[in-house]
């Protein structure tokens, strides 16, 4: 027995050399690593099903008491048994692969055992099979990623060993013969069988630990690729924006090449062959147009499938992935190789989580997109509510003017001017500086008062500080509009109407207040305004309701529009804005409000 056991540990160490080499193999790792298909059943029954092979090989022959470490490929004579790790490889295929395997398994080495010879054979061939079946079973349960998962595999292996004890007891004769053969292996065997186990499984658990490292690295890298990519696909796909895109995914992946298409063009490509791919040209692969047409990821591992049309074209392999917005096929994402096998297992699921992820990214720019025109759509329908009798109003009092007093009907043509010219620019903006806001607001008093002189007076307050902040456009002159027309309607005899309007600084944010002494609001009414449309002889609301909304929708919480009123005791409202989402006006407050 003490000489058996470092001979069968030699012995095991060319099992566990095999199973490391197996570990290096892609397609083994794959395996390992995914549900079992009939087809990967079937390879893992012959991997495991050889290790048995291999194990009846270099097993060490044990003849009455006498041990031969001599190889014996052509078998054993009757008297003569043999101490192997067989049921090592046996035990671990039926946990990795389940049932189907372990039988698989358990009858390529036990009817190879078998056919060995000696006076064992059968019941070294029956306690395979057996093995093969237990730890299949087992193998439903069995779960290779749990934390002590190797353990509970060798006190396995150890049970399937000393079954295998059992049955060469019950069946090997004669009966002395085969309780002397156990006394000598049965240590042996266990042990080597138990440590043999052990290591394969920690080799298994590598694998694991090396694939889920490495999808996890692979994550991160996608999520890295799409943040650097994001603000150039909120443009959507045009030459520009792709380009860039391009760029920095050939930076920060293998590929050989990148190339980006809508569903007519190539929009940009980076890398080999931009001799011929050029941007702006029509798709120089018949491959781009398969997946246009089908929605599919396509992969060619030959220049004959991707099908370019210069013959000379130095890419050979490549992955197209389809992009998509709203179920829709809008273009294509490519990536090409120099070589037929460039792109990896690993490599494969980043493109095609990034396929998935630069999607979801034109989807929302898709979708900001339409909310920019929507936001639009809504300032214009708030250009339009200009009243047509006020328009009438205004040039009839400029033209009464003209006679008695010619300098202030020129005044207020230039108001008149600078008025729509206001409301012509707010309907481009998302944004623009309160000063213009003002100036719009000023414009429009300007043209009331001078059709009633008397009614009422305005007041500004104005934080100097303020005047460069951005805000919505339409979002003072239509509360001062209200005053004028709803709060000042029915005014007390004698009674002026007065307006106040403060802007400062408070909190980190810009406090906009409008206040008129006007004949104010019921608690229903003021319930309702600024949160939808309310119909009433005296208007709709519309106007507060859609400055809510815009604020609402372009700051979302951190933004308040509060409105105070009681009957005959006028009306104030606070809207109250951040000053760190000036951001916004980087992007929407250009051009016309410079200089």
């Amino acid at each position: 027995m003490a000489q058996l056991l470092p001979v069968m540990l030699e012995r095991a160490g060319i099992l566990i050399i095999v199973a490391f080499l197996l570990s290096r193999l892609k397609s083994f790792r794959r395996i390992i690593d995914h549900e079992h298909v009939m087809k990967e059943k079937i390879i893992l029954i012959t991997i495991f099903g050889v290790f048995g092979i291999i194990s009846n090989y270099t097993g060490i022959e044990i003849h009455h008491r006498s041990i031969s470490e001599e190889w014996h490929i052509g078998g054993l004579s009757g008297s003569s048994a043999i101490a192997n790790t067989r049921i090592m490889g046996v035990a671990i295929g039926g946990l990795l692969g389940g049932p189907v395997v372990g039988l698989g398994a358990g009858l390529i080495a036990g009817l190879h055992r078998l056919s060995f010879g000696g006076y064992t054979s059968i019941a070294c061939g029956i306690s395979t099979i057996l093995a093969g079946i237990i730890t299949g079973l087992l193998g439903k349960r069995f779960n290779i990623r749990e934390k002590n998962a190797h353990l509970k595999a060798v006190i396995i292996g150890i049970l399937m060993e000393c079954v295998q004890m059992g049955i060469i007891l019950l069946i090997a004769k004669p009966f002395g013969s085969a309780l002397e053969l156990v006394k000598i292996i049965a240590f042996p065997m266990i042990t080597v069988n138990g440590f043999g186990t052990f290591i394969f499984m920690l080799i298994i658990q590598t694998i694991l630990l090396e694939e889920d490292r490495t999808r996890t690295l692979q994550t991160h890298r996608a999520l890295y690729i799409a943040q650097l990519t994001l603000p150039y696909f909120r443009q959507g796909l045009n030459k520009e924006s792709c380009e860039r895109v391009a760029e920095i995914i050939l930076k920060h992946t293998g590929a050989d090449a990148v190339s980006i298409t809508d569903r007519n063009q190539v929009l940009s490509h980076v890398g080999l062959a931009s001799d011929h791919h050029i941007p702006l040209k029509s798709m120089a692969t018949k491959l781009t147009q398969k997946v246009l047409e089908q929605g599919e990821i396509q992969k060619a591992t030959t220049k004959e499938e991707i099908q370019c049309y210069r013959e000379d074209c130095p890419l050979n392999s490549a992955i197209v992935l389809p992009l998509k917005a709203n179920n829709h096929v809008i273009g294509t994402l490519k990536l090409y190789f120099k070589s037929s096998n460039g792109l990896s297992a690993v490599d494969e699921e980043l493109v095609e989580g990034l396929g998935k992820l630069f999607s979801s990214q034109l989807e929302f720019a898709e979708a900001e997109q339409q909310r920019k025109l929507l936001k639009d759509a809504e300032i214009k329908a708030l250009q339009a509510q200009v009243h047509p009798h006020f328009l009438f109003n205004a040039i009839n009092t400029i033209s009464c003017l003209i006679r008695t007093d010619a300098d202030q009907a020129r005044k207020l043509l230039l108001q008149l001017s600078k008025f729509f010219r206001s409301n012509l620019q707010g309907a481009r903006q998302m944004l623009i500086p309160l000063e213009k806001e003002l100036e719009h607001v000023h414009a429009y008093l300007s043209l009331e008062q001078a059709r009633f002189p008397n009614k009422y007076t305005v007041s500004m307050e104005i934080d100097e500080s303020m005047k460069d902040v951005l805000i919505p456009p339409f979002t003072l002159q239509p509360l001062v509009e209200n005053a004028v027309h709803h709060g000042f309607k029915h005014l007390e005899k004698g009674k002026k109407g007065v307006i106040s309007i403060h802007a400062c600084q408070e909190n980190g944010k810009i406090n906009i207040t409008t206040i008129d002494n006007g004949v104010g609001m019921t608690e229903d009414q003021r319930r309702n305004l600024g949160t939808k449309a309310v119909h009433s002889k005296e208007g709709t609301g519309t106007a507060l309701w859609n400055i809510k909304k815009r604020i609402d929708e372009i700051y979302g919480q951190v933004a308040d529009f509060k409105i105070e009123s009681e009957p005959a005791s006028g009306t104030k409202i606070t809207i109250s804005l951040p000053l760190d989402e000036q951001k916004w006006g980087e992007e929407y407050a250009e051009g016309f409000y410079r200089g």
